[in-house]
């Protein structure tokens, strides 16, 4: 069974979605939609732009939406699903892809969501922190001993977990996990403190904008980051993407049930291989690879 796994913030780089935009009529053509629809030339910015301009939230989650999913659409007949997920902002180009979203209003909604989430970690100065070699319970338990607002962000692998809080919090939930044996407790250079409470007022902004948009039922399941589990009933699916912005990200936990559902191989569609990476972590047998139309 082919499991396709869309990546989140991070995974962006300056010229991605070029050669898409070069090679294919119908590519371009979303492109160029993507333009209008934002306001800005965002394909500037993500050919031949600066790391800067492009690390921008507002720029780099619909971008990295664009390459993921405009890639899936131009793969046409050899993109068949038997399962998909993605890695937060990624859970929004895997229902554009499984045809739960259209193109438009997939594009709009990641767009509100980043800037949502732009003004809240403006409200709040908060950040995130990468924690290597540590189990999952040792760092649940250190940061629910540190009064600030500290929580686990993103379970992406066994033994790496991201922590996300007050600026205050995490230097003091760093300094713990290291005494606690960690091999890295590194602070991450991002605007503020995504899938925690903190992003509480960009879930309200978002909230009515997903109630307002029409979802469909995914042509096959869609693994939800908040709890990891396989959804193709409509009302779950929104009430899971509300869930997801202050809600951590279960990446490892949604590997492990794709594999124990019959994932023989999983084919990562964006930007990067950082998915693939942590798949291998997961298990290292299974077969991985990138979506490409060459």
């Amino acid at each position: 069974m082919k499991a396709y796994v869309f990546p989140g913030q991070g995974a962006q780089f300056i010229g991605m979605g070029k050669d898409l935009y070069e090679s294919s009529d119908e590519a371009k053509a979303l492109f160029e939609k993507a333009n209008e629809i934002l306001g800005f030339r965002i394909t500037d910015i993500m050919f031949s732009g600066t790391d800067e301009e492009l690390k921008q939230t507002k720029v780099t989650q619909p971008a990295i939406f664009l390459h993921s999913v405009i890639l899936a659409k131009v793969l046409g007949s050899d993109f068949k699903p038997d399962m998909v997920a993605g890695h937060s902002l990624g859970e929004f180009s895997a229902l554009v892809a499984a045809g739960a979203l259209s193109f438009e209003d997939g594009l709009k909604l990641v767009a509100k969501r980043a800037n949502a989430m732009q003004k809240a970690c403006e409200i709040q100065p908060s950040t995130m922190a990468a924690v290597l070699g540590l189990d999952d319970f040792t760092v649940e338990d250190i940061c629910q001993r540190v009064s600030d607002v500290v929580v686990p962000a993103n379970y992406n692998c066994p033994g790496q977990l991201v922590i996300s809080g007050t600026i205050a919090g995490i230097d003091k939930a760093c300094e713990l996990l290291l005494a606690a044996g960690a091999k890295r407790a590194l602070k991450l250079n991002v605007g503020g403190a995504f899938h925690s409470p903190l992003m509480e007022s960009a879930k309200v902004e978002l909230e009515a904008a997903i109630v307002a948009t029409e979802i469909k039922e995914p042509i096959c399941p869609i693994y939800q980051n908040i709890d990891a589990k396989p959804y193709t009933d409509v009302q779950s699916i929104k009430d899971n993407l509300i869930a997801q912005l202050t809600g951590s990200v279960k990446w490892t936990q949604t590997v492990q049930k794709m594999l124990e559902d019959g994932a023989t191989s999983f084919i990562e569609v964006g930007p990067g291989n950082v998915l693939q990476g942590l798949v291998k972590k997961v298990n290292r047998a299974i077969e991985t690879s990138s979506a490409s139309i060459a």
